[in-house]
């Protein structure tokens, strides 16, 4: 029996009704690439924000940085890689897709459950971020501004995807120009002094002014180096409604990743370096923190970010509620989640995939806890990063044949690099706070569970990644 066989007898199809697609299609067409690259630095530009800077508090300035060069090599070798599996493999199921194909349905099940735990909290812990901002503007916090941030953009993207990502390029630009205006105001006050004023901590091995907390520093600053990537993976998310996605999906995330490079380097260094370390480890809002540090409260340069960058926040918000909906409305489609999930609205919009996550998202953001939602995101995702990079490898052996319009460089060696630093990060996730990864760990019990138990019996055979899978088979049973 072929592998492709054998995955096929794992799983049960049922029938459906001629028209259950039609009722579940999303709007082709609806993004270029200049739109999957603006999608791809909203989804991480709240990273640039707020939350990075808790890697400083981990591991001071010397461990965040090394924390950061390592992350930053992972998802550059994970954009190459997903450029090409995207480009291959077209379909809103993003790397559940990949995985399907490489690894069978409960391969895909697991990679699709482990984005679906990052891209549901995710959200959860920028809204509590944005409470914080909301805050410091107009005095007003807590469950109502959730409330209202989840009512207001799921609403936005319930009208139509082409009308929301137009909309998220216009918030993303502002969050730009206030990252740009940061940098102009801090580049005069950089010192080098400023980095390394965080006291070693004597009873950590291998403790000095550059690793103040030792080697274990390093390890406990990978999540929040991660948070200043974390999400642009989602760019494939949209190759459904790309308008050629063996063209615009590589330049699309590729762009995107090289834009993030930029800003991650520059509000590490220019944060730190203006206000310095110690004080930036433990601000809510560090880059309007540091321009209050060297210009005096109530600049304008610190009002102007306040200000704007509320539009960073935002815009990671509003693009993740994206994300999650269509990896949400892929799992539906092919039935491993409940079918109901991912019938489309008369715009073409998932409208049930975008408000049962959205509850989610409002109810975990009551906690309170952004740290812990960030450890949570991070646990969910490291899993989804090994297991799309595996699919990589082994669709490169399986089949040499399948058409790549774009091809990573490297290979499989680029791939295998970005696996085993997201296997490293994993396992940072223990070391910063066993209660998220315990936590995330629950609830990947449970959705394997129902997968396990109920719906592995149950998927259609008609969604596009199942029929993927019916034509590979047919493939190898006529070689």
């Amino acid at each position: 029996m072929s592998k492709h066989n054998a995955s096929r007898h794992d799983v049960g199809y049922q029938s459906v009704s001629d028209d259950y697609l039609d009722k579940r299609q999303l709007k082709h067409g609806a993004a270029g690439w200049i739109l999957l690259a603006g999608l791809g630095v909203s989804y991480v530009i709240s990273g640039d924000f707020a939350g990075w800077n808790f890697g400083l508090a981990s591991g001071g300035f010397g461990g965040m940085l090394i924390a950061t060069l390592l992350m930053a090599i992972m998802y550059t070798g994970m954009v190459f890689t997903l450029a090409e599996l995207s480009s291959s493999l077209p379909t809103a199921g993003g790397g559940y897709s990949f995985a399907r194909r490489a690894m069978g349905p409960w391969g895909g099940y697991i990679t699709g459950t482990a984005i679906l735990l990052e891209y549901a909290i995710a959200p959860a812990a920028i809204a509590i971020f944005i409470g914080g901002y909301v805050e410091s503007l107009i005095g007003v916090n807590g469950p109502l501004v959730y409330a209202a941030f989840y009512a207001v953009f799921v609403g936005i993207h319930l009208w139509g995807a082409g009308e929301a990502l137009k909309i998220m390029i216009g918030i993303t630009a502002l969050a730009v120009l206030a990252i740009g205006v940061f940098i102009i105001g801090m580049l005069p006050h950089f010192s080098i002094d400023n980095l390394f004023d965080i006291a070693p901590d004597q009873s950590t091995v291998g403790a000095s002014m550059f690793l103040p907390h030792g080697f274990m520093g390093v390890w406990s600053a990978l999540p929040f180096a991660m948070w200043l990537f974390l999400a642009v993976e989602g760019v494939p998310l949209a190759a459904e409604e790309a308008g050629d996605p063996g063209r615009d999906m590589p330049r699309g995330i590729i762009t995107a990743m090289l834009i993030l490079l930029v800003f991650a380097a520059s509000v590490l260094l220019l944060a730190p370096g203006g206000a310095g370390a110690e004080a930036m480890s433990t601000s809510a809002a560090p880059l309007v923190d540091a321009l209050s540090a060297v210009y005096g409260e109530g600049n304008w340069a610190a009002g102007f970010v306040n200000l704007i960058g509320l539009a960073g926040l935002i815009a990671s918000f509003f693009s993740i509620i994206f994300g999650y909906s269509r990896q949400v409305f892929a799992l539906s489609r092919a039935g491993y989640l409940p079918r109901g999930l991912s019938l489309t609205n008369a715009r073409k919009a998932p409208a049930m995939a975008l408000i049962v996550p959205g509850i989610i998202g409002f109810l975990l953001s009551l906690t309170g806890e952004g740290d812990l939602m960030i450890t949570m995101a991070v646990f969910g995702a490291t899993i989804s990063y090994a297991m799309m990079m595996l699919s990589h490898i082994l669709l490169r052996r399986r089949e040499p044949d399948l058409k790549r319009p774009y091809v990573t460089p490297g290979g499989t060696l680029t791939s295998g690099v970005a696996m085993v630093l997201a296997l490293i990060a994993f396992a940072s996730t223990f070391v910063v706070s066993i209660q998220a990864a315990l936590w995330s760990a629950l609830f990947y019990a449970i959705m394997l569970a129902y997968f396990g138990l109920y719906s592995r019996k149950r998927l259609v055979a008609r969604a596009p990644e199942e029929e993927f899978e019916a034509i590979a088979s047919a493939e190898s049973e006529l070689h």
